[in-house]
């Protein structure tokens, strides 16, 4: 298949770009190997792992790049523009999970770990670090440019940011209990400042991530020579 002009890195390939999906899944694959091996009373009961924003954000990162790498692997042109779209969500929702995740921690670790749920440094790096580095690292060297434009943006976030508190109410109206302890602090008027800001926090994280492949990979000078192709030096 023909590839984007600004795409660093051959993908689909059976090389290097395999390799990156690989490597992530084994990642994202030993992240839910830890819940399985150390279970937590949070994770028990109405939802599951699948409570927490961390996990879905885990559980869609492992997705996409399960289907890089069968793209990488049977060099389809239609499953590389699927993990492309797949991209688009689960990046920019990985690179807020962190921001809120490690802003927070700095703040009160508390408020999003009851502290005796703590867990060591490298699994914590595992769930609230890798999904954001590996699904950058992605969309910088093996994707093509994004084309969703900030409208567009946010309507997925503010739709992914009131799904999931839709979720977790229903959650709590089954288990008695939210995910995490700064939902139990915070009032109704509260909960919709959270949730907006964090799809706003959302929004800016996909157009963050758009500016910056452009900066990396030149997409000023593409548009350039793409007005003016014939042009002498």
């Amino acid at each position: 298949m023909t590839r984007h002009p600004l795409q660093r890195v051959a993908s689909p390939s059976r090389s290097l770009s395999a390799l990156v999906h690989l490597l992530g899944m084994a990642s994202f694959v030993a992240s839910f190997t830890y819940l399985r091996l150390f279970p937590q009373e949070l994770h028990l009961g109405f939802g599951g792992h699948f409570k927490f924003l961390t996990i879905i954000g885990l559980g869609l990162a492992l997705v996409t790049f399960a289907v890089g790498l069968l793209a990488d692997l049977s060099l389809s042109a239609s499953l590389f523009r699927i993990k492309n779209v797949l991209s688009v969500c689960s990046a920019p929702l990985a690179v807020l999970i962190s921001t809120l995740y490690w802003g927070i921690c700095a703040i009160n670790k508390n408020l999003v770990v009851p502290p005796d749920m703590a867990i060591p440094v490298l699994p914590d790096v595992g769930f609230h670090a890798m999904p954001a580095i590996m699904l950058t690292l992605d969309l910088m060297l093996l994707s093509p440019p994004w084309t969703v434009r900030g409208y567009g943006a946010m309507t997925i976030s503010t739709t992914i940011a009131f799904l999931y508190w839709g979720w977790v109410e229903l959650c709590f109206s089954k288990n008695g209990w939210y995910p995490y302890p700064i939902f139990d602090i915070l009032n109704t008027w509260q909960r919709v400042l959270l949730f907006t800001f964090s799809a706003v926090l959302m929004t800016g994280s996909t157009m963050t991530l758009k500016w910056v492949y452009g900066k990396i990979n030149g997409i000023e000078k593409f548009k350039k020579d793409a007005l003016h192709p014939l042009k002498d030096e």
